[in-house]
């Protein structure tokens, strides 16, 4: 975990798994690099809401894998679902409801799964594909931490790969320039400059 800037309680926090992701942003809003998987993501996050003040929002920015063909560029998510937990087995054993499907107020009609397994193989890909559009590693561990402490939460994903065979080594050659998609879409939808 890596805090940059000071939170305030008027301004956003923008949240980024690693430094590869936030290499281009040039802003005067704090940044949090929490590290890659649910855990080292709801621990950070939860971590510095804890301490206040709190931010007025947190903008998730981040890579995505696309499950379904055609899908590029950035997109801000309206649902966050996680799919390495299994709800349905939980609650026939407890009778209690474990990861439900997060709805962003902010966000539009596009779904995002989140699962610490990083999507690199056709089965899983296709699996996936009839419950979401895009793959990632962190967005349903941020939306449930942010949703805790009562702070509003964007989650804005770019495509970075197809979530297939080649998965890893397409993330790597195309992070650069997700990144500055990234820092891109932040100057012109947040209060980037003080």
């Amino acid at each position: 975990m890596e805090l940059s800037g000071e939170i305030t309680a008027g301004r956003p926090l923008l949240v980024l798994a690693v430094k590869e992701e936030a290499q281009y942003l040039d802003t005067d809003l704090p940044i949090l690099l929490t590290g890659m998987g649910k855990v080292n993501a709801a621990t950070a996050l939860s971590s510095v809401l804890a301490r206040g003040p709190r931010p007025s929002e947190v903008v998730n920015l981040g890579t995505a894998g696309a499950l379904r063909t055609g899908w590029s560029g950035t997109h801000v998510v309206g649902t966050v679902i996680q799919h390495d937990l299994d709800g349905e087995l939980l609650a026939t054993l407890t009778g209690e409801t474990y990861g439900a499907p997060l709805t962003l107020p902010a966000g539009g009609d596009v779904v995002l799964a989140t699962g610490d397994t990083f999507v690199s193989d056709e089965a899983a890909r296709m699996r996936l594909a009839a419950r979401a559009a895009l793959v990632d590693m962190e967005g349903y561990a941020l939306a449930t931490a942010a949703g805790l402490a009562g702070v509003p939460l964007r989650l804005v994903k770019h495509v970075s790969d197809e979530a297939g065979e080649g998965a890893a080594r397409s993330w790597r050659e195309s992070v650069a320039d997700c990144a500055r998609a990234l820092a891109d879409w932040a100057a012109a939808n947040t209060p980037y400059r003080a």
